[in-house]
């Protein structure tokens, strides 16, 4: 019988759950771990702060469908795992962070580099824990990351004294898992399913609404087979964009605070509203007592919590979007709806996304560029700001987990950190970050993490020398005092690139884009491509908050 110390157990509980990759960086109270990590079959990325290595096991996860792993020491180390734990819990992503914790004797005594992690995540985590017996920690594996994939995803911790990693005992991974006060319901009532199937062939105006739960479901088909047999036009939150085709003829885009018009006047007009995976986010029900006002509500979640948080429904399922829609199908009869999808191509027709296209560089023509140069094939990772909302209008995605965004939290330098993790899950295929000039300086320091491991991602960044969309606020709704939004100290982002040994290259005409797009594609290794756009572009549509989703900023309704 091995008997195994607590940093082997862990490694090795690790394994068997199939982590291939570790995103961190060392520390006193890890130590014992990283002498094991030295030789162990698991990779180990060096990020350069750890709330970057929490961003990359987000991205890692979001993309490849299968939980990230991140690891920091004590103190500081765990502290700077916040942002990215609230962020992963916002969106539902499943992220396992490992912590290291002082040894028991010195907890509670603010000792050196000693922080409550456990007491500091507990409302930003789904679970976590403190090990305090060495030989609990297999089971404590196997049970933070079944509770981190299963149900509504999301992060967990582990908080891992320094003893615990160095004592020893009998290695005891257990076969099944034993929660009993835990049992996520996957599968719809059938008398709710009931209630959906006659409430769609009643309807005459149905819109479906589907978010990030499509994505993390798998139920991209099956969203597909449903709009398709009730003929029913499909609105995207942020997180669900890339969960339906955006050349898809009943894709009508995002909808919300930055949705395309059309999207916010099918849900304003629709009799019912079909949603699925999605929380009433109030970046997309505006007003909350004007949204979908004609529609009965079927909405369809994992999380028995979401259902009546913010909107009264009609119809609540509980369940797993994959199951519920499968479910659903087995009884929908097909629909036609010639005259909503009319009046829905009218509308489309009428309001499209639209931008002046002359003066300088153009966001929107940097996005329509990548769209032609790309078709689709990679993985778009976005900051957070006026590029996030200029990526989400105009990017046409093809397949899900190709759209990588901070919903919830809205985190400034969650896209460069998280495009780090999609190319590390993801080696084959282009990986793309929409940046911002202020939050690609937020994780700035990934470049010497890209430059160390040659990990090809390509920075775009829409560079206003603003925090653009504060800046867009404080013209819209403060008399343009531009208040403490100025970045005109930007570095050189092409000399910042060379210094760190990678490519740079700026742009600042029209007839420069497509070009130094094709060449970033082109080029082996990472690349940052610093786009000079016009300072004071403004994101339209946009509906000013607790408006109705249907008065709009920047569009004309007739």
């Amino acid at each position: 019988t091995m008997r195994s110390t607590g940093a082997e157990a862990l490694l090795e509980a690790l394994r068997r759950e199939g982590v291939e990759v570790i995103f961190g960086y060392p520390g006193g109270a890890v130590l014992p771990i990283y002498d094991v990590l030295f030789e162990a079959p698991i990779r180990h990325i060096l990020t350069r702060h750890e709330q970057a290595a929490a961003h990359a096991a987000d991205g890692y996860a979001r993309s490849t469908g299968r939980p990230g792993v991140c690891l920091a020491t004590s103190g500081p180390g765990a502290t700077n795992l916040v942002t990215g734990l609230a962020n992963a819990y916002m969106d539902s992503i499943p992220v396992i962070a490992l912590t290291g914790q002082v040894a028991t004797g010195f907890l509670g005594r603010d000792s050196f580099q000693e922080a409550d992690i456990t007491g500091i995540t507990m409302p930003i985590t789904k679970h976590n824990y403190l090990v305090k017996e060495v030989k609990d920690l297999p089971r404590v594996i196997k049970e933070a990351f079944h509770i981190a994939t299963t149900g509504r995803p999301g992060p967990v911790l582990i908080d891992l004294p320094k003893d615990i990693t160095m004592a020893r005992a009998k290695f005891e991974f257990p076969e099944e898992i034993n929660l009993p006060g835990y049992k996520p319901t996957y599968t719809g009532n059938a008398r709710q399913i009931k209630d959906a199937v006659r409430a769609i062939a009643e309807a005459h105006r149905p819109v479906i609404y589907a978010g990030g739960g499509v994505v993390i479901s798998g139920a991209d088909e099956e969203l597909r087979a449903l709009a398709e047999r009730i003929q029913a036009p499909v609105v995207l939150t942020l997180l669900g964009l890339s969960a339906l085709p955006s050349d898809h003829p009943l894709c009508l885009g995002m909808l919300g605070m930055h949705g395309t018009a059309y999207a916010n006047l099918a849900v304003t007009e629709a009799d019912l509203l079909i949603a699925v995976g999605a929380r009433f986010d109030d970046r997309v029900t505006g007003k909350v007592e004007a949204f979908a006002p004609k529609a009965r509500i079927v909405h369809i979640d994992i999380d028995p919590a979401e259902i009546g948080k913010n909107v009264r429904v009609d119809i609540p399922i509980v369940g797993d979007a994959k199951r519920v829609l499968a479910a659903l199908l087995e009884q929908v009869q097909p629909a036609q709806h010639v005259e909503w999808l009319t009046q829905i191509e009218t509308w489309r027709s009428r309001y499209r996304l639209r931008y002046d296209r002359s003066g300088g560089v153009k966001p929107q023509a940097i996005i329509e560029a990548i769209n032609e140069l790309v078709d689709g094939e990679a993985i778009f990772v976005t900051e957070v700001g006026q590029n996030q909302m200029w990526a989400a209008q105009y990017l046409r995605l093809k397949r899900p987990r190709s759209f990588l965004s901070s919903g919830g939290l809205g985190t400034m330098g969650y896209g460069f950190p998280a495009a780090i993790g999609a190319q590390v899950g993801n080696p084959d295929r282009l990986v793309i970050d929409i940046a911002g000039d202020g939050s690609f300086q937020m994780n700035i320091q990934e470049l010497a993490t890209v430059a160390g491991y040659r990990l090809p991602v390509k920075v775009f960044i829409l560079n206003n020398f603003y925090l653009g969309m504060v800046r867009q606020w404080q013209e819209l709704f403060h008399n343009r005092r531009y208040s403490a939004v100025s970045l005109t100290s930007n570095p050189d982002f092409v000399k910042l690139a060379e210094a760190y040994g990678i490519k740079g290259v700026r742009v600042t005409e029209s007839s420069a884009i497509k070009p130094a797009i094709a060449e970033a594609i082109a080029t082996p290794g990472p690349v940052v491509v610093d786009f000079h756009i016009e300072r004071e572009e403004n994101v339209f549509p946009m509906v000013p908050t607790n408006s109705p989703i249907n008065k709009m900023l920047g569009v004309e309704l007739e």
